[in-house]
């Protein structure tokens, strides 16, 4: 037996045949010597790619929702982008072939990305590489990895976007690789199918490619080469438990979440997209906790428009079926990025022009928006909130201009419903004035996971940054309290739509704290209902 660990991202145990993935193995490029011959089979490449690319859109989209099925979109995108584009071209006016191109110059540009400080843009090296090795697999016609019949774990050095929506996901047992972190794409969809995973773990592919069995712990964060039988019971048990855990929960199904005080707390779903909103039905969410209206916004070469915009979230009112739902407006900057609004390049963009700072600078942006969400409230019981306050006056400027377009509305005769209005709280800044702006809110909704990084001084996506990055450090725990009672105190509620709204180890705490509203991933609504019913508090 040969056992190790890695960073657990979701929670199970999985034990089967193990299957090293490689990337496809290409053909050495050979040029025709004819350049503009070389530009031709690079620009069909190209095509070919798009093709391709927009399949696993359309597979994602119906598998893994919108929100999911962006990275394939931003992938589209960067095949157009003219910094690659000329960067290949001159590579193969100056001889070089079209493959090699296509790979040094994809290889060139992620590299800078790489180096950069921001995390958002070292992340988008691995889509660029995705991108640029894909056109190169085609000039080589790449012999494309094929997986084994029946249901396997898959260990692999990394995943690149493409590649883990291409997946049979429902064959996957488990996944174990040996890079990404916490936020990669492969942790993503590890949560999106609930089933366990490990990132950064220290297992060799030659040892795993050798393997009978591999079995994953995504509790303890253990990996196991041909377990022994001691170790096979023990993680069989705890196998079995875990199901037998996740059908006691159906007995939750239904029912209120009440404390056995009667305190009741209201479980909300995280959705980025009207698809989205069912899975949240699924999951029996009493509402919508945090919809990330950005991903409306995202894979796209141009605003979307007010009826866009205003069919989504009607849809999203009329899947929830008079449940409550909280827009955030549009969040656009730090780790969301839109060419197509013309914004500049910043150091640090995660603190730099974002959210709402973006949509009082800019009303043509803004406007749109707040038009189709007081249009859809008409359909369901809608609420918005605005990400990156800082101050109470950039509340009272965003509340004066939706006063002024509810006005609007309702002159040009549309039918329009009473829109509560809250603060996403996430920077220090608004933890320690939530006394004074809880005067000019209707809610408070906490977004703990930029709260701890700007806290902390942490980049929460930063991987060698993990073990500073502490969600329960006490400055970020004063805090909360600070915000649950400033709220209480004014009348209004106040949620959790971070990270933390599904940490049982958490549940109580903001209870006792004052929160009446979590807000999480469809797939924890019943496990948090659990704690919540057995609570105490």
């Amino acid at each position: 037996m040969i056992q190790g660990s890695g960073l657990p991202v979701f929670p199970g145990v999985a034990i089967g045949n193990g299957v090293v993935y490689r990337k496809a193995q290409r053909q050495a490029a050979v040029s025709s010597g004819d350049p503009k011959q070389e530009q031709e089979k690079f620009n069909e490449a190209c095509a070919t790619a798009k093709a391709q690319l927009s399949a696993l859109y359309e597979k994602a989209v119906k598998e893994l929702g919108a929100e999911k099925a962006a990275i394939v979109e931003v992938q589209m995108l960067m095949l157009e982008d003219l910094d690659y584009l000329e960067a290949v071209a001159a590579e193969i006016a100056a001889g070089t072939p079209a493959a090699t191109a296509a790979s040094e110059c994809g290889e060139g540009i992620a590299q800078v990305f790489a180096g950069l400080d921001d995390a958002y843009m070292q992340a988008r090296a691995a889509d660029i590489r995705d991108v640029s090795q894909r056109v190169a697999d085609i000039l080589c016609g790449a012999d494309g990895f094929r997986l084994p019949e029946g249901e396997f774990l898959l260990i692999a050095e990394d995943l690149a976007p493409s590649e883990t929506i291409q997946l049979p996901r429902e064959r996957i047992l488990a996944f174990i690789t040996r890079q990404g972190s916490s936020s990669s794409h492969t942790a993503i969809l590890a949560r999106t199918l609930n089933i366990p995973s490990l990132v950064q773990a220290n297992i060799s592919l030659e040892d795993a490619q050798n393997a009978h069995i591999v079995a994953v712990d995504g509790f303890t964060g253990n990996w196991y080469i041909d377990p022994d039988a001691e170790t096979t019971a023990m993680l069989q048990k705890k196998k079995e438990e875990a199901a037998a855990g996740r059908a006691a929960l159906e007995a939750y199904r239904g029912r209120k979440s009440v404390t056995k005080s009667g305190k009741q707390i209201l479980l909300c779903a995280n959705i980025g997209s009207p698809e989205d909103a069912e899975l949240a039905m699924k999951g029996d969410a009493e509402g919508v906790g945090l919809m990330r209206s950005e991903f409306l916004y995202l894979g796209r070469d141009s605003l979307p428009t007010e009826e866009e915009l205003f069919t989504a979230y009607r849809k999203v009112a009329e899947i929830m079926q008079g449940r409550p739902v909280v827009i955030r407006t549009l969040d656009i900057g730090a780790d969301k990025q839109a060419d197509y609004l013309g914004l500049d390049k910043e150091e640090n963009p995660a603190l730099g022009l974002r959210g709402l700072r973006i949509c009082l600078t800019r009303e043509d942006i803004f406007r749109p928006q707040l038009r189709a969400i007081y249009r859809a409230s008409a359909y369901g019981s809608l609420s918005m909130m605005f990400p990156m306050v800082a101050s109470p006056w950039e509340l009272r400027q965003a509340k004066a201009l939706c006063m002024d377009i509810r006005r609007e509305l309702i002159a040009e005769g549309h039918p329009v419903g009473e829109v509560p209005i809250g603060v996403m709280v996430e920077t220090p800044a608004a933890a320690v004035l939530a006394e004074q702006l809880a005067l000019e809110a209707d809610f408070f909704s906490v977004g703990t996971n930029d709260l701890t990084q700007y806290t902390l001084a942490v980049d929460r996506q930063n991987a060698n940054l993990g073990k500073f990055y502490d969600p329960y450090h006490p400055a970020v725990m004063s805090l909360l309290g600070h915000i649950a009672k400033c709220a209480k105190a004014a009348g209004i509620w106040a949620g959790i739509c971070g990270e933390l709204g599904a940490d049982p180890k958490l549940t109580e705490t903001f209870i006792k704290m004052g929160y009446t509203e979590l807000s999480m991933a469809p797939g924890r609504i019943l496990e948090t209902r659990k704690l919540v019913c057995e609570s105490e508090v």
